[in-house]
């Protein structure tokens, strides 16, 4: 098996697992809108999406890492760009995962107050939940989103996989970053039918994109791949 194969191999599991992770991750009672009274209760559940969430920092900057030194061959500037912004979603997703722990103290001290101290909480709560939506919901996946468009364009210009699977993968991105702002401005929520509809074509693409990567791998010539090896 020559580097070139090894590597898209590589990629297309790194897939499969930020997959994986991504829906592991996911925490119901962070997401809803009576966070403060199920966050605590469901605090080992809260430690597991804790977890998965961590995972997928690796996963999305070892990624761009992977793929960096034969995307580099055909524009380095926007591979260095994917990077960044594969960087950058990592930095996001790290700061959602410290957030998690205020989130299970600040329940358990809602739970145990009078009345007249619950406002508080509340106010304290909302602008928590807030912040970690503008970490995750805005701040990783528009990162993501963006760095995919860059390195959807490397692939779609330089043929490295079909076009079509180029193009789909514009479009599932473009998407998603729609529903990140359809999140922010609460017009649906992570836990919804509408969302699972919206980010099932990215889902989709990403699972055919892996697969080709493992079976297929990135087509390139015979130049670039003895440039490469």
């Amino acid at each position: 098996m020559n580097s070139n194969k090894k590597t898209s191999r590589i990629a297309g599991i790194l897939i499969i697992l930020g997959i994986v992770s991504g829906i592991l991750s996911i925490v119901p009672s962070v997401e809803s809108e009576n966070f403060l009274n199920e966050v605590y209760p469901n605090k080992n559940q809260v430690l597991i999406g804790a977890i998965f969430q961590f995972l997928l920092v690796p996963i999305y900057i070892g990624f761009s890492l992977v793929l960096y030194p034969i995307l580099k061959r055909f524009n380095k500037t926007l591979s260095i760009g994917f990077v960044g912004f594969r960087i950058m979603a990592g930095v996001f997703q790290l700061l959602g995962i410290i957030l998690l722990p205020i989130f299970i103290l600040l329940s358990q001290k809602f739970l145990v107050q009078t009345n007249t101290n619950l406002m508080f909480y509340e106010t304290i709560g909302e602008m928590l939940k807030l912040f970690r939506d503008l970490t995750n919901h805005l701040g990783v996946i528009l990162a993501t989103g963006l760095g995919n468009l860059l390195l959807y364009y490397i692939l779609f210009k330089d043929k490295l996989i079909p076009v079509w699977l180029s193009i789909w993968g514009v479009i599932g991105n473009t998407l998603i970053m729609i529903a990140s702002f359809l999140l922010l401005f609460e017009l649906i929520e992570v836990v919804s039918t509408e969302y699972g509809i919206i980010t099932i074509p990215l889902v989709l693409q990403e699972v055919v994109l892996a697969i080709w990567l493992i079976v297929k791998g990135l087509k390139l010539s015979e130049t670039t791949q003895i440039v490469n090896n």
